[in-house]
């Protein structure tokens, strides 16, 4: 047998076992009766105490190790104050958003131009926003990482081109684990998923030149993450 035939051979043997879906209707078990894949991960995944103030202090820790910015804000005032603190010590001209309950407090108070990303824009009216101020679908304890789609975001581009990512959300956001998240993905999208998903994980970084942390190279520069306790 040649190694051509040895290696389609082993294909085919692959393709003959049928492989578990990554999903079902309960973390528990498959529809098979076996361990669910989400719950199986728990077990190497990072551990998530349990409770609201935990995973508030893990994600916090979480963040700050990942060079984003966490704040848990107190109302819309206290939201708005931060905000114009950010704008006045950066000298933003204008920012980038979308329509949503929360961007729409941030940019009423901020008193600046807005690019909105709803409907048809762009690339370089987008990339000179000085921030790119978006809302969310969960916040990850167990990562820090800031859940995203183009629903929830205001498109694919918004988190992207502003060099100042800042993101509001509410504590209610908050899900303990990965696992969590997916499932909460196919609670929201299982009919219709967004075009985009991302797990937002600190600014954009690299250290491909000498293993040297740059911060920007391929995104954001700064990651804020403002989150309402009411």
């Amino acid at each position: 047998m040649s190694e051509r035939e040895k290696i389609l051979e082993r294909i085919r043997e692959a393709l003959r076992n049928r492989a578990e879906p990554p999903h079902g209707d309960s973390l528990d078990t498959t529809a098979a009766g076996h361990a669910h894949p989400l719950k199986q991960s728990r077990e190497w995944l990072p551990s998530v105490g349990s409770g609201i103030e935990a995973q508030l202090r893990m994600f916090a820790s979480n963040a700050a190790d990942l060079k984003a910015a966490f704040s848990l804000i107190g109302g819309r005032e206290e939201l708005t104050g931060r905000l114009m603190e950010l704008r006045d010590a950066e000298a933003w001209k204008k920012v980038g958003s979308h329509k949503g309950e929360l961007t729409g407090v941030a940019c009423s108070a901020l008193g600046l131009p807005v690019q909105y990303t709803d409907s048809g824009y762009e690339a370089q009216a987008l990339e000179s926003c000085d921030a790119g101020i978006t809302e969310c679908d969960a916040l990850v304890a167990q990562t820090g990482s800031v859940l995203l789609t183009s629903v929830s975001a205001g498109g694919r581009a918004l988190s992207v081109l502003p060099p100042h990512h800042v993101v509001i959300a509410r504590v209610a956001q908050m899900v303990p684990d990965l696992p969590e998240a997916f499932a909460l993905l196919r609670r929201k999208y299982e009919k219709n998923y967004p075009s985009f998903i991302s797990f937002v994980t600190g600014p954009s970084r690299t250290g491909d030149i000498e293993r040297i942390l740059v911060l920007g190279a391929h995104g954001p520069k700064k990651l804020t993450i403002f989150c309402l306790q009411d």
